[in-house]
């Protein structure tokens, strides 16, 4: 999720940038030819090429996918070269989005490229992610005004939703796109899925976020997870490595609950996603897998509003839960190291009247299990 100032980096370099001179960049934070998405795959640009700088997270790597084919669309017989990091662009590439990866951390110095290749900065509005494309030489530079770079475009509009946003630039340069070029597959196919199936899928619960602002407490996720799973679905906490203490806090002694944190790469977490009967989460990349696949999700939101990164397209199957002022102007931080005021206020029975709501909705061909009575619990047949 970037921010307007410093320009959108990773949180990886921002960490690094932290303990070096101004103006250096991290040792040997330098993409290559050889710094393609894996070891075998060595990149080299060309001249022809399409090099889209989008050095982000998960989440803005899918809000960014409508403005990539739009880029497609504008230059067809070109390669689309992604410059950002290795798993998301190696998840960008076998999703057939983009031809090549580029590996970049961040907002660090490009190898030398060969002049006259097409550049298009996903990245930011400039002046630094400007520069640094400035610096291939391109033959066209597509990106927001940025006078300090030299540059002339679209102007940046701060209240814009994310995905908007890049395809305004994106088709004010002759390619075309919209939201509907969001979606990993037709929603018709996602409905086709979920009826053929002879039980309904897993529920997702991915408890994780970049950001501490951003993370709803663990207790919290507890209880809607032991809700469900009593309730009879199949629930799954999925996350990072990095998550997997936070999993093994939200899954630990739950019956009916798997804890899959740090299990799967992202193409895995992907699949999972377009297997899901359901995905809960708080506003994290993992929400738009669920809109790409088309899958019902429930998403928290607090420091951001939904209304700038919130589920672009089927309204029906995505819940917003936000108990901010969108006329507010500003709300929160999103990289904060606090729980932000605005999440906290989401409760464990609106996540569940959520969830449940969702749930109920299943096509006449499944046929579900009735769970067992839970003492104390009000049983209902399904």
């Amino acid at each position: 999720m970037p921010t307007e100032a410093p320009e959108p980096s990773t949180a990886a370099w921002l960490t690094l940038r932290r303990n070096e001179a101004p103006g250096r960049p991290p040792e040997g934070a330098t993409a290559s030819e050889g710094s393609g998405p894996d070891e075998a795959t060595p990149i080299t640009l060309r001249p022809d090429d399409v090099l889209v700088l989008r050095a982000l997270g998960l989440g803005d790597a899918l809000t960014g996918v409508a403005a990539l084919r739009g880029v497609r669309r504008r230059y067809p017989d070109r390669r689309l070269v992604l410059a950002g990091p290795a798993a998301t662009g190696r998840l960008l590439r076998e999703l057939g989005i983009v031809d090549e990866v580029l590996q970049l951390p961040g907002l660090v110095p490009l190898a030398p490229c060969p002049p006259g290749l097409v550049a298009v900065n996903l990245h930011g509005r400039g002046p630094a992610s400007h520069r640094l494309l400035q610096q291939a030489r391109p033959g066209r530079l597509i990106g927001f005004a940025a006078p300090e770079a030299g540059h002339a475009g679209p102007e940046w509009r701060a209240d814009e939703h994310e995905v908007d946003r890049w395809c305004r630039v994106v088709s004010e340069a002759g390619g075309e796109c919209s939201r509907a070029d969001l979606r990993l597959r037709t929603r018709a196919a996602a409905q086709d899925q979920r009826r053929s199936r002879t039980l309904p899928g897993p529920v997702l619960v991915h408890p994780g976020a970049a950001s501490a602002s951003r993370r709803w407490p663990v207790e919290r996720w507890r209880q809607v997870t032991a809700a469900l799973a009593a309730d009879g679905h199949q629930v799954l906490v999925t996350g990072t490595a990095a998550e997997s203490t936070l999993g093994h806090a939200v899954a630990t002694g739950l019956t009916g609950v798997e804890d899959h944190t740090g299990g799967h790469g992202l193409s895995e977490l992907s699949a999972m996603v377009r297997d899901a009967a359901l995905v809960l989460s708080a506003d994290t990349g993992v929400a738009h897998l669920a809109t790409g696949w088309g899958v019902p999700s429930v998403v928290l939101f607090g420091p951001v509003p939904p209304a700038r990164w919130g589920p672009a397209i089927d309204p029906d199957l995505h819940t917003v839960l936000w108990h901010g002022d969108p006329g507010a102007g500003s709300w929160g931080d999103p990289h904060g190291d606090t729980l932000d005021a605005l999440l906290a206020e989401v409760s464990v029975e609106e996540v569940l009247e959520a969830a449940r709501s969702h749930l109920s909705i299943i096509p006449p061909s499944f046929t579900r299990p009735v769970p067992a009575p839970v003492p104390g619990r009000i049983h209902r047949e399904p």
